[in-house]
């Protein structure tokens, strides 16, 4: 049965109140998420949650009641498992700013997983305006926030523009600088689409994540000064880890 919302001990800015309706009667896990958000907050990154007995002696509710809450918090990147060691309050999440050239607001890295050129294919050879027999150059990475891996990223670049660029191309470096310091290769423009997916087994565990939590996906196609298209990248990100951002203004 819903159980009543506490209001006098709920944070009437919090987020998940907004989940809350009038009449104030909730699932009781969901009233126990509200709960444990307030316990996150007070114990602070790093620190262990309490068991779950001590939850459900805390709370009076069932375990089962308490796992499902644990669960979506776990899901939402607030908390995070350890194996045979328990459940921990999970650092704040990365925020990525949306944007063809950005600042990381950590020290990024990638480590390189394949380089090769292969045929485009139909649906690649439309984004990048060739035909499908046309040869791309693809550079798959994994995404590192410090030494966490938080992504895996996809980059398909036109062999006819780019015959060097594997041969040229350092894996210890960014692939932008290489692009337009020894390519001569800048984007004046890209369209950018992104929505929420699962990752397939193979790329759960090259980001080392569990293929149940949603993951944030960017296609991005790029062109240069001429308005032509040279580059398709597919962006696989954390969705417990990382979120984006980006400024709005008026048009002129």
């Amino acid at each position: 049965m819903p159980a009543p919302a506490s209001r006098s001990r709920l944070s009437a800015d919090g987020p998940v109140l907004d989940g809350i309706p009038e009449h104030g009667r909730v699932p009781r896990y969901y009233a126990v998420k509200v709960e444990l958000l307030a316990v996150i907050a007070e114990l602070g990154e790093g620190a262990v949650l309490p068991t779950e007995r001590e939850l459900c002696d805390r709370f009076g509710v069932s375990r089962a009641t308490v796992r499902q809450a644990v669960a979506e918090l776990v899901l939402e990147g607030r908390l995070t498992r350890r194996q045979g060691s328990g459940t921990y309050i999970a650092a704040p999440k990365l925020v990525q700013p949306l944007a063809l050239a950005s600042r990381p607001r950590v020290r990024p890295g990638r480590t390189v997983i394949t380089l090769e050129r292969r045929p485009a294919g139909r649906a690649l050879a439309a984004d990048l305006q060739v035909t499908s027999d046309a040869e791309v150059c693809h550079v798959e990475r994994v995404l590192l926030a410090g030494e966490e891996r938080v992504g895996l990223e996809s980059t398909y670049l036109l062999a006819s523009r780019f015959p060097d660029l594997l041969a040229v191309f350092d894996p210890e470096r960014p692939l932008e600088g290489c692009l337009s310091e020894r390519l001569g290769a800048v984007a004046h423009g890209a369209e950018e689409r992104v929505e929420t997916v699962l990752a397939t087994p193979r790329e759960a565990l090259l980001i080392g994540t569990n293929p149940a939590v949603p993951m944030l996906l960017t296609h991005r196609i790029a062109w240069g000064q001429d308005g032509v298209p040279f580059e398709r990248v597919r962006s696989l990100y954390r969705g417990d880890r990382l979120s984006f951002t980006t400024r709005l203004g008026r048009a002129d």
